[in-house]
């Protein structure tokens, strides 16, 4: 099903509805997913109760299962600045939309004098078309499966320049997602630079803002424009499992103001 979406007063897009990419990672029970910052792994628990088990295969009526994880260490996660603030401002009060006009990048981490691999702001990255981009997609190379179950804990993982969050900004980038476990280094002192330039913090924060993490785009996918719809759980907390979907954006329509 095709459909043309107004990203700007005078720009259309035109778009596949039938032609979905997930970017998220599904989440299992136990060890078999991504893992960071010492996060217990992903539990499913049967739920029993006076005669009754949550079962099929053990001759329940229903499978019925309790769901124990933490959004921030176990996947794909949606967070707003209320992850670090004291401000008691919850994820589903922050994204009230939920398509973006968005921007597919893969770059590659170099490596900093004190031997951190950092994702840097490029010549690259500035000579973009930034016009009309609400949302940020970054895949890093190399784009190993291996993102799909990395244990990250303890491993000192790539992370993001607060220089390129500042020119992301700049450039008016609302939604950032990435396939890292976290825009800043593991251990950094509680410095959080790349999340505080991000959200403007502790000046003025900007609102209706969020940053995904630990994302995963096909290598197939190519870099390029598209739609992304951003699906979270509408979870009274700092951050919510989520699911981001991109759609090819087909055809640019230019609307002429005469």
């Amino acid at each position: 099903m095709k459909a043309k979406i107004n990203i700007s007063p005078n720009t259309i897009i035109e778009v596949d509805l039938n032609a979905p990419i997930g970017i998220s990672i599904p989440i299992k029970a136990g060890k078999q997913n991504p893992n960071c910052y010492w996060a217990e792994p992903v539990k499913f628990e049967t739920i029993r109760a006076d005669g009754f088990i949550g079962s099929v295969a053990k001759g329940g009526p229903v499978n019925y299962q309790k769901l124990l994880i933490t959004p921030h260490g176990n996947g794909t996660h949606t967070e707003g600045y209320g992850h670090i603030t004291n401000s008691n401002v919850t994820i589903n009060k922050q994204l009230k939309a939920f398509h973006f006009y968005a921007k597919l990048l893969s770059l590659t981490p170099t490596r900093a004098k004190n031997g951190d691999l950092v994702v840097n702001l490029t010549h690259e990255i500035e000579e973009q078309n930034w016009s009309d981009i609400k949302a940020l997609i970054i895949r890093t190379l190399p784009n190993s499966k291996s993102k799909f179950t990395k244990q990250y804990s303890g491993t000192n993982p790539p992370y993001l320049s607060p220089k390129l969050m500042e020119f992301i900004v700049s450039k008016g980038v609302e939604h950032l997602l990435v396939d890292l476990p976290s825009v800043d280094k593991e251990v950094d002192g509680g410095k959080l630079r790349s999340h505080n330039a991000f959200w403007c913090l502790p000046k003025q924060p900007r609102n209706g803002t969020t940053i995904t993490e630990l994302i995963y785009v096909p290598t197939e996918v190519k870099d390029d424009n598209y739609l992304l719809n951003l699906q979270v759980i509408n979870l009274e907390m700092d951050a919510t499992p989520s699911q981001p979907v991109l759609y090819k954006a087909e055809k640019i329509i230019s609307i002429s103001n005469s």
